[in-house]
């Protein structure tokens, strides 16, 4: 608890006891109520007073002004014990709630202790400890063993490992080395890392994190602005029905005191404290139930509309695929595979072209570049070289009938890197992007979860893009597209929507930023994803895993149902009490079970958004 709430639970704690002593005390008249007017006054003091602060500032009919009048009116009808009892449960419920609202807060705001408090720069033959704020691109930063990695680089020096639990929810570590990209936000494990910054702290991971997380709040669901909407003339009417049911009755029928108790009844009961509290805590903490699994929603809107996905659209590299190529396959003609890949390894060794490299990576041998001259590129073809005296060719069929070298096509779907020497044939290589190990499950689960159609769209050839749609079980499959081709798709699948159902767009690269903009929902890969494509989108994956998708939309649908209960359950309840009010069958104590009863059940509700654990 914070200290404001502890002082209210102190002085709950000390009503309620004075109370009792009230309640067992042997006196009546003027003494009675001047001794209930104790715990009153100390348990609801601070209510009088809003009330009657708003009533200057012209905000007239909200909760404090509602128990005001009722207690005001209970004691002004003898009423004492149940006039304390009102204000003490009606603080109850304010205390369970601000403990309950903390506490989803505290979820999200957990995500601002990956902001790194300084960098260690080099300088000269040291190290300066600064903001990293004031470091630049370019600059040289030392993230020592236990430390957080302050901002987004490139590892020059050391190895060790990375928690990357705050951003992405998982807590296996990440190895680095040499070479790799790290993001801010990460805590460093074991080794010491010398790191090359390669963006400014305000473009950074953890900047972008801290953004969302700050501004998520403004962004509100349609059920939330259907509750403010409501409870503005919500509260005005009831306070008017209330003194209907006291003024019209006793002209007609007379005995004003029994009416007014039940008018002041008819108020206790109307109060809108479980609405306007329990549906923005729902989404508060569907909102932090997210983050903890690194999802990142940046509005409780975009969380209302994930809940309605009917149509999943994937892009493909980068979002289902890695990104990165990879040798899957080499098929020999009169040599071993060894000596095949060495060959076209030797042959792109001056190549920093994404095949090339792969076939560098896959090559367990020492590749002298001393071995090796008169490279030559030949555009839309491939490369030819000198190794060890031979003419190696390594390229597309063109270049093999270029050489004269008779070859044959691969079963196989991928990059085919075919391999001749002195013109004759020697093999080819296959390379392809790999599929992400959780895609397959992505899409399943997708499907378990309601979605009614699944998509990819690719630029890649239309025999890579319906490999990987059939290995990973989609609906649908559009290949060899361009950034506006895949945006008239967007537009296409739109308009095949059912009912309510929203389409939603997956991506991670810059081409990827119009669909996510006009997708109903774009959610961008964030860990690997461009920063325009986190930028347009509405939801970041920070893991990069697709089967994050899924778990979105559960957590989305699950909170919907958690506000639309909480809707219900409130409303119902209410108005079954006001109606047995107004017939004279509920006193105040069924009120404040109608008031303070109803808010703490809603928020114990709301309360279960935040666990997302098994989702």
């Amino acid at each position: 608890m914070t200290p404001k709430q502890r002082r209210l639970l102190a002085r709950i704690l000390a009503g309620g006891a004075l109370f009792l002593l009230a309640q067992l005390a042997p006196l009546a008249g003027l003494s009675r109520a001047a001794l209930f007017l104790v715990p009153y006054a100390l348990a609801g003091w601070d209510v009088l007073y809003r009330a009657v602060r708003n009533i200057r500032s012209g905000e007239i009919f909200d909760e404090n002004f509602l128990m005001a009048v009722a207690t005001i009116g209970a004691f002004a009808l003898g009423e004492y014990a149940e006039a304390v009892a009102v204000m003490l449960f009606y603080q109850v419920g304010e205390l369970f709630q601000g403990y309950a609202v903390g506490r989803s807060r505290r979820s999200i705001a957990a995500l601002m202790d990956i902001r790194p408090d300084y960098a260690n720069v080099e300088r000269g033959d040291g190290l300066e400890q600064v903001d990293p704020e004031q470091v630049g691109v370019g600059d040289v930063i030392v993230v020592k063993p236990g430390e957080r990695v302050p901002l987004d680089g490139t590892v020059l020096e050391g190895a060790s490992t990375l928690d990357t639990s705050a951003l992405t929810g998982e807590s296996l570590p990440r190895d680095v080395a040499c070479g790799d990209e790290i993001i801010s936000g990460c805590v460093n494990l074991s080794g010491a890392l010398r790191v090359r910054v390669t963006h400014p702290f305000g473009e950074t991971t953890v900047a972008r994190i801290l953004d969302l997380v700050e501004n998520a709040s403004s962004r509100k669901a349609r059920a939330e602005n259907f509750i403010t909407k409501f409870a503005r003339y919500y509260t005005p009417a009831v306070v008017g029905g209330a003194a209907a049911l006291f003024v019209l009755p006793s002209l007609a029928f007379g005995n004003w005191t029994e009416w007014f108790r039940r008018a002041l009844t008819f108020l206790v009961i109307s109060c809108p404290c479980a609405l306007v509290i329990s549906v923005p805590l729902s989404f508060f903490g569907g909102i932090g139930g997210a983050s903890k699994r690194g999802i990142l929603v940046k509005g409780s809107n975009y969380l209302e509309t994930l809940a309605e996905a009917g149509i999943v659209v994937f892009d493909k590299t980068g979002t289902l695929t890695r990104g990165s190529f990879d040798v899957t396959a080499i098929h020999p003609n009169e040599v071993p595979p060894e000596d095949l890949l060495e060959m076209a390894a030797l042959a792109e060794l001056l190549s920093d072209h994404p095949i090339s490299r792969s076939l560098k990576a896959a090559c367990r041998r020492d590749l002298d570049r001393g071995r090796v001259r008169d490279v030559t590129e030949i555009a839309g073809e491939g490369v030819q070289a000198r190794v060890d005296g031979r003419l190696i060719s390594a390229g597309n069929g063109k270049l093999m009938d270029r050489v004269g070298a008779p070859w044959h096509d691969c079963h196989r779907t991928g990059t085919i890197v075919h391999v001749a020497a002195d013109g004759r044939y020697m093999g080819h290589v296959v390379i392809s992007d790999t599929v992400k190990p959780d895609a397959q499950q992505a899409v399943r689960t997708l499907k378990e979860a309601g979605v009614r159609k699944t998509v990819m769209l690719t630029g890649d050839s239309a025999r890579v893009g319906e490999a990987v749609g059939t290995q990973l079980g989609l609906d649908e499959v559009r290949a060899q597209l361009l950034p506006a081709q895949k945006l008239e798709q967007i537009e296409r699948l739109l308009g095949e929507r059912k009912g309510r159902e929203k389409l939603v767009f997956v991506g991670d690269g810059i081409n990827d930023a119009p669909a996510l903009s006009r997708a109903d929902i774009g959610i961008a890969m964030g860990a690997m994803g461009s920063a325009a494509a986190i930028e347009a989108a509405d939801i970041v994956l920070m893991d990069d895993q697709p089967s994050k998708v899924a778990t979105a939309i559960r957590i989305a649908r699950r909170t919907l149902r958690i506000v639309r209960q909480n809707i219900v359950f409130a409303l119902g309840v209410k108005a079954v009490v006001l109606l047995l009010g107004a017939m004279g069958l509920a006193n105040m104590w069924a009120a404040v079970f109608a008031d303070v009863g109803v808010s703490v059940i809603a928020i114990l509700n709301a309360m279960r958004a935040l666990r997302t654990r098994n989702l």
